[in-house]
């Protein structure tokens, strides 16, 4: 339980101070050349976040796979174990990024703002029409050159094996000609899941980036083909 409350009270109190610096890097952030360089710019903060949340958690996270650390966007596709993995993805891939996320975290106090300098976009999953407009705010924002990560399985699988995907969020690589770039994720369902999110226990994660499925693909294959595609690419992932 100490473990919890310690790790709570890093992220309330971290966002605290990282939101006083925040109009400070909103200006720095503008007087930077190029989209890329002014996104990584934001996401350092966002990344020392992550760093004091896995440590005070006792969280290793071991990274393997592709690097992708060039200037051109592409999208993120993720499989969701748990809480802990956006704070695991956050630290473990080099490009700045913003996630499709669920409309209740823009509740949380002082997320928000960091949510959308992170270039993030919110989806209200009971209102078809905000699924609409995710997949055109994700297109505008990729073709603007901002990376985005979704998890298509939608819901966190705590554990229980990789659920399956919803293809429609690849419509927004499909439409802005990116490269998806497939993650497989591994370890923190048990950090927090386990115990129904009433403890919290030390843990090491793995993350696989994959090799990129280039935008192309679409030139042959239907949606539902390519979200297959990538489905079995993380669950061989998962299992080897």
């Amino acid at each position: 339980m100490f473990r919890l409350i310690r790790t709570v009270g890093v992220i309330v109190g971290y966002a605290a101070l990282a939101t006083t610096k925040l109009q400070h890097m909103k200006k720095q952030k503008e007087k930077l050349p190029t989209v890329h360089m002014q996104d990584t710019y934001i996401s350092l903060m966002a990344k020392k976040w992550a760093g004091r949340i896995l440590d005070s958690a006792d969280v290793t996270v071991e990274v393997t796979g592709h690097n992708i650390n060039d200037d051109q966007p592409v999208l993120f596709i993720s499989n969701h174990e748990g809480n802990f993995d956006i704070p695991v993805l956050v630290h473990a891939i080099e490009k700045p990024f913003g996630f499709v996320s669920k409309i209740e975290v823009k509740e949380i106090p002082f997320l928000d703002e960091w949510m959308m300098q992170l270039n993030s976009i919110y989806l209200d999953r009971s209102n078809r029409r905000s699924s609409l407009q995710m997949i055109k705010d994700g297109v505008a924002s990729l073709k603007e050159g901002h990376n985005l990560l979704i998890f298509p399985e939608g819901h966190r699988s705590k554990g229980q094996g990789l659920q399956e995907f919803k293809a429609g969020g690849l419509k927004i690589a499909k439409s802005a000609g990116v490269d998806i770039v497939p993650i497989a994720i591994s370890g923190t369902a048990a950090i927090m899941e386990k115990y129904n999110s009433r403890r919290m226990v030390p843990g090491h994660v793995k993350v696989q980036i994959l090799e990129p499925v280039p935008a192309a693909i679409f030139q042959d294959h239907s949606l539902d083909e390519v979200g297959q595609l990538i489905r079995a690419r993380i669950e061989d992932a998962l299992h080897a």
